[in-house]
């Protein structure tokens, strides 16, 4: 008999971990409980992007921006330890445009762009538009929302 989680078979984690995730869901009218949930599924599984691009949705939905930007910055930390990323963004910036349809780095630039929105609803407008003008550079069909989100913070105030 096929379980509950069975459903989210694409979903590649521990069905224990899928059990939460859907708990979290099903409480979601609750965010207690729903977060209680959440909370377990990210302690319960490091560093696994899939639970935390999950996680990102799920804080950025209940308007917890604080932890939407960590499980977002998570995400980019992660991916940036096992790619061996530099720090420094003129010498990341020919790597993630050379390879931006591979699915981690549009992972790291989909994760970045939305770390730019978090910044952008919790004030940090320089940093948001830092973020978004990094994106749009790379991004020329706009696949990252990073333009949008540019447009949206530089637009003048008369329109």
């Amino acid at each position: 008999m096929p379980t509950e989680a069975d459903k989210f078979s694409w979903f590649q984690i521990p069905e224990d971990i899928k059990k939460l995730l859907i708990l979290a869901a099903e409480n979601w009218e609750n965010t207690l409980e729903s977060e209680k949930y959440m909370n377990q599924a990210l302690a319960k599984t490091g560093e696994n992007t899939d639970v935390l691009v999950a996680a990102y949705r799920y804080f950025f939905y209940k308007n917890n921006y604080t932890m939407a930007l960590q499980t977002a910055t998570k995400v980019i930390d992660r991916i940036r330890e096992v790619e061996c990323f530099p720090l420094e963004w003129e010498q990341l910036k020919p790597i993630l445009a050379s390879r931006k349809d591979d699915f981690r780095i549009r992972l790291y630039l989909n994760a970045y762009t939305a770390s730019g929105l978090v910044l952008a609803k919790i004030g940090e407008i320089e940093k948001a538009k830092e973020i978004s003008a990094r994106v749009k550079e790379i991004d020329g069909k706009n696949e990252f929302g990073a333009s949008i989100l540019y447009d949206i913070l530089t637009r003048p105030e008369e329109d």
